[in-house]
């Protein structure tokens, strides 16, 4: 059956199992590349399938200070009404940043490390 939408922020490592669970019409939205840049695409791959495939850039999205409100108010509509949730896997002091980068490039954690004033 497959996906319906992939979100794949590794890029180059993951590109192609994200692809290729895609089901038919199913969209790859590929949002960053810790892994490295993806390499260049054959178009035919996006046949099998009807595949879609972006690269959205934020800033494209976020023309203006007007729209970037709008955007936020929306998101944060969202995580009042609880249709949106973070996790929030290490909250820890500003003082601990250094450990927070630790814990980032570890890649053993799960949701976002946040730092707290």
């Amino acid at each position: 059956m497959g996906a319906n939408v992939v979100y794949d922020s590794v890029g180059a490592t993951t590109f192609d199992a994200s692809l290729e669970s895609l089901r038919p019409r199913g969209m790859l939205i590929v949002c960053g590349q810790s892994s490295g840049p993806v390499p260049p695409l054959e178009l035919a791959r996006l046949r099998a399938g009807s595949k879609f495939l972006t690269r959205p850039v934020l800033g494209d999205y976020i023309a203006s200070p007007a729209e970037l409100r709008w955007r936020a108010h929306d998101v944060f509509g969202l995580l009042r009404q609880g249709v949106v949730s973070l996790d929030i896997n290490e909250p820890l002091p500003l003082s601990q940043a250094m450990t927070a980068h630790e814990l980032l490039a570890s890649r053993d954690r799960t949701g976002k490390v946040l730092l707290l004033p």
